[in-house]
Formats: C-alpha cells, sequence, structure tokens
C-alpha cells in the first residue's frame, strides 16, 4: 500500500509540480525522498534553496512522513535539528494529504511563521518584538547557508 501511494504521488509531482518545490527518491529508495524548496519571494528565504530529507513510514499514508530540513534556516518553527514544528506532520495528519500539499505548507510556514507554537522560543520572541531584526537574521542565514 505505502509504496504504490509513494510511486502514485511521485507521478503527480512530475506532472504537475507545487509552486518553488520539487521532490523524488534518493537513489533506488522510495521511502527516502529529498525535497527543495525555494525560498517564497514574500519572505526574508527569497533567494534561497533549501533541501530536506523526507522518510515514509511504512505504513503510509495512514502515519505522516518525517521530514527535516537539511539546509539550515533561522525560523521560530524549524530547530537546530531541521525538525519542523507543523500540525499537519503530528496530530493534524490525514491520509488524504499529499507530499504536494505538505511541501506547500512548508512554503506557507516559510512565509508566515506560527511565533505562537514556536519550536525555537527565542527565534519567536524576535519575530514577535523585533520583526525587523528577525527579517535581518533570516536574510542573513538564507545568504549563508542556502545558497
Amino acid at each position: 500500500m505505502a509504496l504504490k501511494r509513494i510511486n502514485k504521488e511521485l507521478q503527480d509531482l512530475g506532472k504537475d509540480p507545487p509552486a518553488n518545490c520539487s521532490a523524488g527518491p534518493v537513489g533506488d529508495d522510495f521511502y527516502h525522498w529529498q525535497a527543495t524548496i525555494m525560498g517564497p519571494p514574500d519572505s526574508p528565504y527569497s533567494g534561497g534553496v533549501f533541501f530536506l530529507n523526507i522518510h515514509f513510514p511504512t505504513d503510509y499514508p495512514f502515519k505522516p512522513p518525517k521530514i527535516q530540513f537539511t539546509t539550515k534556516i533561522y525560523h521560530p518553527n524549524i530547530n537546530g535539528n531541521g525538525s519542523i514544528c507543523l500540525d499537519i506532520l503530528r496530530d493534524q495528519w490525514s491520509p488524504a494529504l499529499t507530499i504536494s500539499k505538505v511541501l506547500l505548507s512548508i512554503c506557507s510556514l516559510l512565509t508566515d511563521p506560527n511565533p505562537d507554537d514556536p519550536l525555537v522560543p527565542d527565534i519567536a520572541q524576535t519575530y514577535k518584538t523585533n520583526r525587523a531584526r528577525y527579517d535581518d537574521l533570516a536574510r542573513d542565514w538564507t545568504r549563508k547557508y542556502a545558497h
């Protein structure tokens, strides 16, 4: 079941890739993918190229994929290990979701962080209290790590 669904998603991604995102298997392992997200133009991540690892569980799509950034990023909902705090990757997962939709949600998180559910409280605090400083730091990290 999982492999059949993963194969279908790979075909769908090829036909209709989400804006600013791409993803596909690493070598012959269909349970391990690499994804690329281009920093959204209307965000401090603009111009950056961010890489993510995707690991599908054997009971996918009934359990969410494990996704983490391999590119360092300054963001309140993404920690130093690349873990992402996003409800659809945890308790709001639904088998109706696809990797395309998940990647679009991650892109949207780059444009609109959720400082009220932070993985990195210090960055969330900066975002809430000094947005210009947050944007500067996010742009600096993007230049340093995502080019």
